[in-house]
């Protein structure tokens, strides 16, 4: 439960709603509490002696309280469940900030769909115990505790005679809690990894699709479903096997009551309307009793998810800004990487090993190697992505850890080659990186990048809803508008990742035109996979397992004869084999064509 307790802080900015709460459980618990005693008073005074006011004045007295209790009780009911909503919104955004703020390397490790469970499934279990569950379980205890202090005033001998079934009862209730709140951690964790699931293949469903793999998916989600069905189940019999337990116990507390009552009634030690107060007592503790288990069934529930959320808010992020930090919006661009050496985590093969260059403002730097060589490692550490284990990282002469992160990255321009857009307006995904940014601003971006023209042509123009991922847009026109989002930031430093790998020749030249534009006057990083994007750059620099094995311009490289000539000569050698192809082809069909 400490995981819970912890969570409760998100509580302490509606104090006096709680209080409100805990006051309006106070009336109603002290109203149900008298009922008792008036009942009593009916019987042996204006029963038995014929006081027919007096049954008149208890009949108005109960009333009374009965209005009480109501208004109470929606006054109550209305702050606990205000309150539980200002919880949930509130927890909800401190967890999706501290995702945010989270590295890489947190996020490499992390399951999308268990973080989506955690902030939706987990924060309503315990939003359902904040609203409701801890209330009704505080008063279940000042139910309980109320009416054995007054059962004890009255008759100490028979309270004890009719409590004596519930002390069993505590104590299942009590191991019950103990055990509870593990089961439902194995119920959320099963639901987080179906979630993730789910997300994966609803992502993945051309993959799918393309290979016929429908059966084997739905195969594996039904194993995870089913190991949330186990999960739940297993939950379901531990609480049927202690609700009939307890219903028998709080039945066997009335009988006794009601045996030796009645015989104390016979023998003229006590009296039939004490009989009736005792066992309106017993029906007041019966039905909370008997509640019991259901409430710290919730509690455990709301623990497990107080468990899970904490999991990750007491992860601090590993890449933060110093509290001295120095804002980067004037930065030149000079980048210089001295001995850095960087590991993945888990890994015990470096990806990047003793590197060693510098860049000066507004050059271009190629970077070129096999796949896996260490390329996109590399650029990642300039935004602090992710933190080199040894050496430095340093933009202007400063390391890159002493700028405000915040700062520093918006200095810094991506185009990767899998774009992502956001389900909103292409103007929208255009300005994601300076909100608020002007159409007129927006557009010009466009015009840049190329991309204005097949915009217009939409409908609604920049206006246009984007499909999820920017599913609706082709991978030419998704490119380009990255380039016009990266072009309105203004960026310093640019990275382009393999831009044009995946389009054809006539968008790639349009590419090639809207990045020349990106790249006038920035220092910039063009990962590449073929020579032909890198040709005309200040510098390449040749990659092979993590480590700089060549540097230098074009020509100069050829010349060498090393890695960088060998994957210019095998590219050469592919280029030239599918032109034979294509004009072999092309002399087929002119033969079949005579």
């Amino acid at each position: 439960m400490k995981p819970l307790v912890k969570i409760l802080q998100f509580v302490r900015p509606y104090s006096a709603r709680l209080l409100g709460a805990f006051l309006a459980l106070f009336v109603i618990s002290v109203a149900q509490l008298s009922v008792p005693t008036i009942i009593r008073n009916v019987i042996d005074t204006g029963l038995l002696q014929g006081e027919r006011s007096y049954m008149l004045n208890a009949g108005l007295l109960i009333l009374g309280i009965g209005i009480i209790r109501a208004i109470a009780s929606t006054f109550g009911r209305f702050q606990s469940e205000t309150l539980s909503m200002r919880f949930a919104y509130d927890l909800r955004n401190r967890l999706f900030e501290h995702i945010q703020q989270q590295s890489f390397t947190y996020h490499d490790h992390a399951q999308t769909g268990q973080l989506m469970s955690r902030c939706t499934e987990d924060i309503r279990s315990m939003q359902a115990f904040i609203g409701s569950g801890m209330i009704e379980l505080l008063q279940v205890v000042i139910m309980i505790l109320g009416a054995l202090i007054l059962m004890l005033n009255e008759n100490p001998q028979l309270t004890g005679i009719a409590m004596l079934p519930l002390i069993p009862l505590l104590l299942l209730a009590a191991d019950f809690g103990r055990r509870v709140s593990r089961l439902f951690y194995a119920i959320d964790s099963a639901l987080g990894d179906l979630s993730s699931r789910l997300q994966e293949n609803v992502i993945g469903v051309q993959v799918v699709r393309a290979f016929a793999r429908e059966d084997h998916e739905i195969a594996r989600f039904d194993q995870d479903n089913r190991r949330l069905y186990d999960a739940r189940i297993h939950v379901i019999t531990e609480w049927s096997r202690i609700m009939p337990t307890t219903m028998m116990l709080v039945s066997l507390s009335t009988i006794l009551l009601l045996w030796y009552g009645g015989n104390m009634v016979l023998e003229g030690t006590l009296t039939v309307g004490q009989v009736v107060q005792f066992n309106s007592y017993m029906l007041l503790i019966a039905l909370p009793a008997r509640q019991l288990t259901w409430y710290i069934n919730m509690a455990g529930e709301a623990a497990a998810g107080a468990r899970r959320t904490t999991e990750i808010l007491d992860h601090e992020p590993e890449i933060v800004s110093p509290p001295d930090a120095i804002p980067a919006d004037n930065i030149q661009g000079k980048v210089t990487f001295r001995d850095v050496t960087f590991t993945y985590s888990n890994e015990k093969t470096p990806a990047l090993s003793d590197i060693n260059f510098t860049v000066r403002p507004n050059q271009v730097i190629g970077l070129i190697g096999h796949t896996g060589s260490g390329k996109t490692s590399l650029v990642n550490l300039i935004p602090r992505f992710y933190e080199a284990q040894q050496g430095e990282v340093l933009i202007d002469g400063r390391r890159v850890q002493e700028y405000d992160l915040q700062s520093l990255r918006r200095q810094i321009g991506y185009v990767l080659q899998t774009t992502l857009l956001f389900s909103t307006t292409i103007a929208e995904n255009i300005a994601f990186g300076r909100p608020g940014t002007s159409l007129d601003e927006v557009i010009a971006a466009a015009k840049a990048a190329r991309a204005h023209e097949f915009i217009s042509k939409f409908p609604k123009g920049y206006e246009t809803l984007v499909g999820e991922r920017g599913i609706t847009l082709s991978g030419g026109q998704r490119q380009r508008m990255a380039i016009a989002r990266a072009l309105l930031i203004d960026p310093r430093i640019l990275i382009l990742d393999d831009s044009t790998s995946s389009v054809d020749t006539e968008t790639e030249h349009l590419i090639q035109q809207a990045l020349q534009e990106l790249m006038r006057g920035r220092t910039t990083f063009i990962i590449a996979q073929r020579i032909s994007s890198i040709r005309n750059a200040d510098r390449a620099l040749v990659f092979d397992q993590g480590r700089i094995v060549e540097q230098g311009v074009h020509e100069e490289l050829i010349t060498r004869g090393g890695l960088y000539a060998e994957i210019y000569t095998l590219q050469h050698q592919q280029q030239a084999q599918a032109q034979a192809e294509i004009d072999s082809l092309h002399r087929e069909s002119g033969a079949d064509h005579d």
